[in-house]
């Protein structure tokens, strides 16, 4: 449904994770019999989960111990193990900076260079570890980077940048061209970010394994303010989720459709599988982590841009193991804590045995609730 803006101009109302309800169905179900494994080519995950390739999220270390819990680390092959052999005492450089000059501090640090022979061994040690190897790269250095990423054993390949589309105009560049690309790898390659129908379909359309749906969502990205560009998650979910099933009729390949950003509670990713993504990418909630290396602080991989960052730095503290935050036991009533088996049991409330059955949950659209669920915080806190 449009709305008029003015009388130039019209546009669609869009609703985030805040906007909207899952209703439960007639079936309800034992949380022990719901399925939420993902396949990725021919990978399978037990937990529909890939961490944002953040360095205040992900070190290989991380990216070990989320592989064995199920899920997938993402290493940036753009961030700080690969430029410093040794980068811990960088994080803590990063967490004295005041708020004040932490971005220009930022972009100090990062200006050291990325260096091939670290990027093969930070792969080499995930990759003993024996668990699926996923690391990030820019559009813009892909082609440089690439090789030596699959040489030292990467499994899976995520192209990724605040905003990615299948036809990138340069008068100056030969852009990447992903067509091309992803067709002459052997390895499953995700692109992304996107926040709209046409966006995605086009990147299905590549023969991308799955596509990151979120632009400008995450708590640590200034997207939405500094360029003015994005749309709600559930919206852009729901609208990806559209393209995916025009690209299977098309194509008979089905393309994954992965929420990006936005999700701190276990509502949220619940909310988000039902809109109809196949799985989540999240960053701020492992930030959270023991075993995280931002150490209680948190920024986005556009925070130190040379020219125009955004993002932020944000202090999100220390609360819990990677293992409880995402599997549990939770010990507060909160929602942070125990987020994969919240989804769990949000299916088995709604009585859906798989990811794809939830896909299919009914949605109720209600503004209401975000004012809603202020007022019960208010009441909690009184009491």
């Amino acid at each position: 449904m449009e709305v008029e803006i003015g009388k130039g101009k019209s546009g669609r109302i869009a609703y985030g994770f805040d906007d909207i309800a899952i209703v439960p169905s007639r079936r309800t179900r034992d949380p022990e019999d719901i399925d939420i494994s993902l396949q990725i080519g021919n990978f399978k995950l037990e937990l529909p989960l890939l961490a944002s390739a953040m360095d205040s999220v992900v070190s290989p270390q991380v990216a070990i111990l989320i592989g064995k819990l199920g899920g997938l680390g993402v290493l940036n092959l753009e961030g700080l193990w690969t430029r410093y052999e040794d980068p811990l005492p960088i994080y803590k450089k990063i967490a004295s900076f005041s708020k004040e000059e932490a971005t220009r501090g930022m972009q100090e640090l990062y200006q050291e260079p990325i260096k091939p022979e670290l990027i093969k061994k930070r792969i080499k040690e995930i990759k003993e570890a024996g668990v699926i190897t996923v690391a990030s790269l820019t559009p813009q250095r892909v082609e440089k980077y690439y090789k030596i990423a699959l040489e030292a054993g990467l499994d899976i390949l995520v192209i990724q940048g605040t905003v990615v589309s299948a036809e990138h105009v340069s008068k100056t560049k030969e852009p990447l061209n992903l067509f091309d690309f992803i067709s002459s790898l052997e390895i499953p390659v995700i692109v992304g970010g996107c926040c709209s129908y046409s966006t995605a379909l086009h990147l299905m359309r590549t023969g991308a394994a799955g596509v990151l749906v979120g632009v400008g969502p995450g708590a640590a990205c200034t997207t939405r303010k500094v360029l003015g560009i994005g749309v709600p998650q559930a919206t852009a979910i729901a609208d990806a989720a559209a393209a995916r099933m025009r690209h299977l009729e098309e194509s008979g390949n089905y393309s994954l459709v992965i929420a990006d950003g936005g999700m701190a509670y276990g509502g949220d990713i619940a909310k988000a599988i039902a809109c109809g993504a196949d799985a989540v990418m999240i960053g701020s909630p492992l930030a959270k982590a023991k075993e995280a290396p931002g150490g209680g602080f948190h920024w986005g991989m556009a925070t130190f841009h040379s020219d125009l960052p955004r993002g932020t730095r944000i202090e999100v503290g220390v609360r819990a193991t990677l293992k409880e935050i995402l599997l549990g036991p939770a010990h507060e009533n909160d929602g942070t804590l125990n987020l994969f088996g919240a989804l769990r049991t949000a299916m088995a409330t709604c009585g859906y045995e798989n990811i794809k059955d939830f896909q299919r949950a009914e949605i109720m659209v209600a503004p209401a609730l975000q004012t809603e669920g202020k007022l019960i915080q208010k009441i909690q806190k009184l009491g």
